[in-house]
């Protein structure tokens, strides 16, 4: 079979791209994205992303971590499915897609990609700390120095902690800063630190500013892979209005056998 696929990336956080009108390939096909994924036999990417027809949207988005499991919304997968799209012209600068969570909207300048999020609850307390779901299960840990982290031991931890039993949870580690937040993640079913979250940078941004009570809020927010920024207004029982900006970057395209 042979695959023509895109590879994007949305600050650091990479992902393969596959226009799939034509149904190539079938989300049943958990081992053909494993190994599409995998970064020493494969193309390498954090994730893969099926871009489909949709009757109610500009397109649709199935995305799957590098394990071959779909997955949940993903922010960084999400804003470079938008400019995937608008590069294969099925869609153009702004508009609305399907993911796995309902209807996102997107607009697009330059490099750079918006999109919404969904509304969500106040963040609950589990051991201490913020728990969200920002289209995907985020656990947050405030640091003192996010540097001395070990961010897969720990982070590995915290996953498959009873606590989260038995799906488990994205673990991101947080460091305030002088102009905003810095944060490291740790994705289940890619069961590694990325260079970025778009979800979990999300997850963190709210957090980080739940304590400062209702109104609207932006928060700049520093990633291994480069900067994001998260936007939402904190009512009384829900986080709503949110929005994921950022850059998302073609890097090569090709065709694969398999």
């Amino acid at each position: 079979m042979k695959i023509v696929f895109n590879k994007y990336h949305g600050a650091g956080n990479d992902f393969i791209m596959i226009d799939n009108r034509d149904k190539i390939i079938k989300s049943s096909d958990s081992g053909i994205v494993s190994f599409l994924c995998n970064r020493h036999m494969g193309i390498g990417a954090d994730g893969l992303i099926l871009i489909d027809e949709d009757k109610g949207a500009d397109f649709s988005m199935q995305y799957f971590n590098s394990d071959g499991n779909k997955a949940g919304m993903c922010g960084n997968g999400g804003r470079c499915a938008a400019a995937f799209a608008k590069k294969a012209g099925i869609s153009g600068l702004k508009g609305v897609f399907k993911a796995a969570d309902g209807n996102h909207s997107y607009s697009s300048k330059g490099n750079e990609v918006s999109i919404s999020l969904n509304d969500t609850p106040a963040p609950s307390i589990v051991d201490g700390n913020h728990f969200l779901n920002t289209g995907s299960p985020h656990y947050i840990i405030y640091v003192p120095d996010i540097n001395r982290v070990d961010v897969f031991e720990k982070g590995k931890e915290t996953r498959n902690s009873d606590s989260f039993s038995p799906g488990g949870t994205n673990v991101n580690f947080v460091q305030h800063s002088d102009d905003g937040i810095y944060v490291r993640t740790y994705e289940r079913g890619v069961e590694n630190e990325t260079l970025s979250c778009g979800t979990g940078v999300t997850a963190a941004a709210i957090s980080s500013k739940w304590d400062k009570g209702t109104g609207k809020y932006s928060v700049s927010v520093k990633t291994r892979g480069g900067r994001l920024n998260a936007d939402f207004k904190i009512g009384k029982e829900k986080i709503t209005g949110i929005h994921l900006r950022g850059p998302a970057e073609f890097v090569f395209a090709g065709v694969i056998n398999i």
